[in-house]
């Protein structure tokens, strides 16, 4: 009886452990009365709540109200997430490093998009910092994970400022040749109505003369390709919904807006890679980034299925992602800005989200 007693109370203790970690919730203050609340779950940033031309705040990023319902077996969303190892897509899922080929989840149109069946979106990160207007997350991603190579440790810093900005700073090292690629993938709204506003009717600018061109799998076809006298042009600020259903080829084949952008900065994050402003609530989004290029995806795949924030239904074109990162299927394409970390050396990449009113 006793022997029984015990293999019950073993049972127990080792059903205990293998208990699923419950995610986290941290709210950043800063004076201005701003507020920005993160989960250690995917790293993601759950809400954003910031002045409208009124002084009301308002909540600008789609989201969930209960963060269990970031798990993929209830809604496979990237809503708000720290994306890694790969933002964004890689051909075929496969990767070339010093010779040896390494075959990655192909989760989307045949491709290996943002890290996998189970990329960083559905991890959890640790938080090894805590204030009341700075938050510090570890990644720990153990050799083959994904089948990525290397054992990486990956930090995500997020500082909210006392000028209405969320500052994001990216680091990892690993003790094996890998690539990295990480980006923030919040899905803004600025009217903070996503229920009755689409983003069609905001106004883009992008600093970009260039744009990657994409295949019918959403894929870069290597080629780096103007902008002038396309509907990719954002050099001057325009309505979005002006030409995201123009007759044209890259249009179709992203189903609107799903590109990467090649920056005019010149890595400079002192200088605005992208505004983007809602004439309803008056509220103004600046993007500033060390990196080459920013993927604009105008929510054309959300389709009303997935309830959000107070159950609001979120539709086709809701919001609109803003992701600093390197090209798409950089990996494979030598002659673009390399994502390869070896041992010994720093990944850094460094993005920021400034507010404002018009």
């Amino acid at each position: 009886m006793k022997r029984i007693w015990l293999a019950g109370l073993l049972a127990l203790m080792v059903c205990a452990g293998c208990k699923r970690q419950s995610p986290e919730l941290y709210t950043l203050k800063n004076a201005s009365g701003m507020e920005v609340s993160i989960t250690n779950y995917g790293g993601r940033i759950v809400s954003v709540k910031v002045p409208d031309r009124e002084g009301v705040l308002r909540d600008v990023v789609l989201g969930f109200d209960d963060l269990e319902d970031y798990y993929p077996e209830r809604n496979e969303t990237d809503f708000g997430a720290s994306i890694g190892r790969y933002a964004n897509r890689i051909k075929d899922g496969l990767i070339s490093i010093d010779g040896k080929q390494y075959q990655l989840p192909r989760n989307n149109y045949g491709h290996c998009l943002h890290g996998g069946t189970r990329g960083w979106q559905y991890q959890f990160y640790n938080a090894v910092e805590v204030g009341e207007n700075v938050l510090k997350l570890e990644r720990i991603s153990p050799d083959g994970d994904q089948n990525f190579p290397g054992n990486v440790k990956a930090y995500v810093t997020f500082t909210l400022t006392d000028s209405n900005a969320i500052d994001i700073r990216y680091e990892a090292t690993t003790d094996a040749a890998t690539v990295i690629n990480m980006t923030n993938h919040s899905y803004f709204n600025l009217s903070g109505d996503p229920a009755s506003h689409s983003i069609v009717d905001d106004v883009l600018y992008l600093n970009a003369s260039h744009y990657t061109p994409v295949d019918d799998t959403f894929m870069t076809t290597g080629e780096i390709a103007s902008v002038e006298g396309t509907p990719f042009d954002f050099r001057k600020p325009r309505l979005i919904g002006e030409g995201i259903d123009a007759d044209d080829e890259q249009i179709r084949n992203g189903h609107g807006y799903d590109h990467n952008w090649v920056l005019d900065t010149a890595g400079d994050d002192t200088v605005v890679a992208a505004e983007l402003y809602c004439p309803a609530s008056g509220i103004v989004l600046k993007v500033y980034t060390d990196e080459p290029g920013i993927q604009v995806y105008a929510g054309n795949f959300l389709d009303g299925t997935v309830k959000g924030k107070g159950g609001v239904v979120y539709n086709h074109r809701t919001a609109i992602c803003l992701e600093t990162q390197k090209y798409p299927d950089t990996p494979n394409k030598p002659e673009w800005p390399s994502a390869l970390l070896r041992p010994g050396e720093t990944y850094s990449s460094h993005c920021v989200f400034e507010f404002g009113v018009k």
